[in-house]
């Protein structure tokens, strides 16, 4: 029988105590913002481009949630795609099923780019 440290013990408190804490706050969030209208607003700003290799566009939506999580928790673009791939509630928050990945730091950039050079942050 393996005893566990009590460092351990208290590690894993204290992780379970933060995710509940993001959860309550991701779930506050979705309650008080409508969604769908923040996307028609994104979407006449941000047009998904084509991949050559035939990959599917990232929707406005989901980097723009990636954008707001990267504010919040102060990260850099390889940071959030890093995090939101290996965090539940990150990607939870962001729409995203287990087997399905964020996009990555460069696609991210672009939508930041296009957005603030078309004036949308400005709304």
């Amino acid at each position: 029988m393996k005893l566990i440290s009590q460092a351990t013990l208290a590690d894993s408190i204290c992780d379970l105590r933060t995710r509940k804490i993001k959860k309550q706050f991701f779930t506050q969030i979705n309650t008080l913002l409508d969604w769908e209208s923040i996307s028609l607003i994104i979407d006449t700003y941000y047009k998904k481009g084509t991949s050559v290799t035939g990959k599917p566009s990232y929707d406005g939506l989901l980097l723009f949630l990636m954008c707001l999580l990267q504010t919040w928790y102060g990260l850099s673009d390889y940071e959030i795609e890093d995090r939101i791939n290996d965090s539940i509630s990150f990607s939870y928050f962001c729409g995203l099923t287990i087997d399905q990945v964020a996009s990555d730091h460069s696609t991210l950039s672009r939508f930041r780019t296009s957005l603030t050079n078309s004036g949308a942050y400005e709304i």
